[in-house]
């Protein structure tokens, strides 16, 4: 079990950019306070619709930033010309519609295998770190190791989403699901709705290598400043891991 990963995602610093207009509060800012914070990536997703992360914010945080950038992305001509104009250390595939508020679930791999397979090869081609936003569902998992992807990223956010025995029940699938992506020899990562309550039973997972979390800790920040933030769930993470080590060495 290797370090696990934090991968800061800085859309919504954008978000509130937008809101008004101008430069203010500035998402490469925002990175640059993650990376100083303890953060090992950051994630941005290029919206088709430009909600949040603008075009020069992506050249910006390649030109500027030493940490790795995942660059989100829908599988469309459009984001696939720009990530090959850019070359990001990782290109992550997800759903996305534009009339959601926030990515609502995982890609059906699955169902969408032919029309995923020509993106998938282009990015692994041009040296990227391939990854499929996907649900905890071996059909999904299997799919995403006949397309050739490294990586899978697990949403969690039914987990985070639920209370109780429902919770309880999406974390096992998670757990079930990592250690399948793990015997099918895909690296897994997991991500959306974490917050300083969930992260720590995902973060135990010995088989998640990264976790991308990004709402939470700017709206954290509103609150307690970024930098705070970040090094709470950093803390937050080392521990659970940390005490996974300890039970699976016991």
């Amino acid at each position: 079990m290797g370090k696990l990963r934090l991968g800061v995602n800085i859309d919504h610093v954008a978000t509130i950019r937008n809101a008004r207009g101008g430069r203010h509060p500035d998402p490469v800012r925002a990175a640059r306070l993650a990376a100083q914070a303890g953060a090992d990536g950051i994630t941005a997703h290029l919206r088709e619709d430009r909600r949040h992360i603008s075009d020069d914010d992506i050249r910006r945080l390649i030109e500027e930033i030493d940490l790795p950038l995942n660059f989100e992305m829908a599988a469309t001509e459009e984001m696939l010309e720009i990530a090959l104009r850019h070359r990001p250390h990782a290109a992550c595939l997800v759903p996305e519609k534009r009339e959601e508020r926030t990515t609502e679930g995982g890609l059906d791999v699955a169902g969408q295998h032919n029309m995923l397979a020509p993106y998938v090869r282009a990015l692994d081609k041009a040296g990227m770190r391939v990854s499929l936003f996907v649900e905890a569902d071996p059909r999904q998992l299997e799919a995403a190791k006949s397309l050739g992807a490294p990586v899978v990223e697990l949403h969690t956010g039914a987990y985070c989403e639920a209370e109780g025995e429902e919770r309880r029940a999406h974390l096992d699938r998670l757990r079930k699901a990592a250690s399948e992506a793990a015997r099918l020899g895909l690296e897994c990562h997991a991500g959306h709705g974490l917050t300083f309550d969930t992260v720590g039973a995902v973060a135990a997972i010995p088989e998640v290598m990264e976790l991308n979390i990004g709402h939470f800790l700017v709206g954290e920040a509103i609150f307690g400043g970024l930098d705070s933030a970040i090094k709470r769930m950093r803390a937050l993470m080392d521990q659970a891991r940390s005490g996974a080590l300890g039970v699976r060495s016991a």
